[in-house]
């Protein structure tokens, strides 16, 4: 089992990843994969047989069973809890008594929850002896995950540079690499740290994604070209990267989800959740989210509509009535 992998959730952005690691991890050691929906499991196994071995679990423990080196990224910080912490189901039932493999363990979580569950999880495995735990949010969303070029927002210190010798830094070298692009890979601190910093940049982004969308079914609808808009924003001062690479006005940038009849990148009704998670970090440090607070009230009833849900995000435009 010391050769083995594993991965637990195959959603949108864990399908990729997952898939990137079979690709580049050693063929003949087995990837251990585990979803709620099993449906899903078979459907990855087919499609990545042919790069090497591949089993199905029934649990997150069994997981943690036949692989010493585990990815995870799943929807929300109770199923962070569930994965790691049930002792029935979870990572921490796999605890064989006294055996030194337990601390050989390296989890590499990379949800996008709140700080205070993953400081949690990870203290919680560490008094267990069951390893090291270690958050790693991603950013790049599904095409950057296809590619293998997502940025790893790690919480912890650099343990490459500081123990470059050291087994399991050498584990968490090859598992960053074979999935993000190292020129992105930020090492943020202490434990928690990779989701401070990915909460900021998800605030940020989702209320950007929020202005874009008004301010182009503002400009669509008072009778201006939508490309010629959209060519004035990207050489002034309003361009911004969502702008640039997730324009929400369909037809108008061509690899945009909304040129592909929304085509899901990041779900429309997981916007409030990120955001939220930025409104409470910002109120817990005596910061008021004024911009969150307003965005949330918009993302409440985008994440509802049926004209939205398991659309990408910026399917906000149709939600405000912008053309199409």
């Amino acid at each position: 089992m010391e050769q083995n992998f594993g991965f637990i959730g195959l959603g949108a952005m864990g399908r990729p990843m997952a898939r990137n690691i079979r690709i580049h991890m050693p063929k003949q050691s087995v990837l251990w994969v585990y979803d709620v929906h099993q449906e899903t499991c078979e459907n990855f196994c087919k499609d990545v047989e042919n790069y090497g071995q591949i089993q199905i679990a029934t649990s997150a423990k069994q997981v943690a069973e036949n692989a010493l080196t585990i990815c995870s990224i799943v929807p929300a910080s109770q199923h962070v809890r569930e994965v790691y912490l049930d002792t029935a189901t979870g990572v921490a039932g796999a605890k064989q008594a006294a055996h030194p493999i337990d601390e050989a363990r390296l989890y590499l979580e990379c949800s996008t929850i709140d700080m205070q569950t993953a400081k949690s999880v990870g203290d919680s495995l560490e008094a267990m002896g069951m390893g090291t735990y270690i958050d790693c949010p991603v950013s790049g969303g599904v095409p950057a995950a296809e590619k293998g070029t997502l940025s790893m927002l790690i919480g912890a210190s650099n343990p490459l540079l500081e123990n470059e010798k050291h087994e399991k830094s050498k584990r968490l070298e090859n598992l960053l690499s074979w999935m993000g692009d190292p020129s992105k890979f930020y090492y943020c601190g202490w434990l928690g740290a990779g989701l401070a910093a990915k909460i900021c940049n998800n605030y940020l982004s989702c209320t950007i994604l929020l202005a874009n969308a008004e301010a182009m079914a503002t400009g669509v609808k008072l009778g201006l070209d939508r490309k010629l808009l959209h060519q004035v924003i990207a050489n002034s001062t309003g361009q911004n990267f969502m702008c640039d690479n997730v324009c929400p006005v369909p037809g108008v940038v061509a690899h945009a989800p909304s040129s592909n009849d929304y085509k899901l990148g990041f779900k429309a009704q997981m916007l409030s959740k990120d955001v939220g998670l930025g409104v409470d970090a910002a109120r817990s440090v005596g910061i008021k989210p004024s911009i969150g607070e307003a965005a949330i009230a918009v993302f409440d009833m985008v994440g509802k509509d049926e004209r939205c849900i398991d659309r990408d995000a910026s399917v906000v435009y149709r939600f405000l009535g912008g053309p199409e």
